[in-house]
């Protein structure tokens, strides 16, 4: 990619979180040009949609989390509870803008068409999750287990606990205690 196709790219792109974090209304695609300096005409020739562009951001935030994870030195709980962590952090440094993803379709469904923005995030938190339960005896509940930590770590539910008082350092602690619990409860035996 030339390096003004992809600087006005990443204009796009952050013009866009910056747009989401403050927002209470629908942003359009010619507001985000506006905002990173390129014409509706540039920004339509990258995304076809805002949705396109809080794809791409949710993807750069997804491989940020996955790099941190693959420089993790610790394993197991130890590791998905750092990754946990950071993840938390990434969402409260970007906000808004995380809690703009919602789509109609269930995340296992999107995790198997292998969508987009889901990649990097699930394989940041595969093998910590899959080293979790083998620690914890519970055997490999693969996707399952990137279900149930998607449930409880929704950028939304993230913020909304900041919001309501809790600090992120709690938020954090609760969470990583409570998808602990999750993979626990979901791998006993059906009564």
């Amino acid at each position: 990619m030339r390096s003004d196709t992809e600087r006005n790219r990443r204009h796009l792109i952050k013009a866009a979180a910056r747009l989401f974090e403050n927002s209470p209304t629908p942003v359009s695609l010619a507001e985000i040009a506006r905002h990173a300096e390129v014409s509706t005409a540039t920004a339509y020739r990258h995304f076809s949609s805002v949705e396109e562009i809080l794809h791409a951001f949710r993807a750069q935030v997804g491989t940020e989390l996955r790099d941190f994870s693959r420089r993790q030195p610790t394993r197991g709980m130890a590791r998905l509870e750092a990754v946990s962590r950071y993840w938390v952090s990434l969402v409260l440094e970007h906000g808004g803008a995380m809690a703009q993803m919602r789509s109609h379709r269930g995340y296992l469904e999107r995790l198997g068409e292998n969508t987009g923005y889901l990649t990097p995030q699930a394989e940041a938190l595969a093998e910590p999750l899959r080293q979790t339960t083998e620690e914890l005896g519970l055997g490999d509940l693969g996707d399952e287990a990137l279900y149930l930590w998607n449930a409880l770590f929704d950028p939304r539910d993230i913020l909304d606990l900041i919001k309501s008082g809790r600090t992120e350092e709690e938020a954090a602690t609760r969470l990583v205690a409570a998808v602990r619990g999750a993979l626990i409860g979901w791998s006993s035996p059906e009564p």
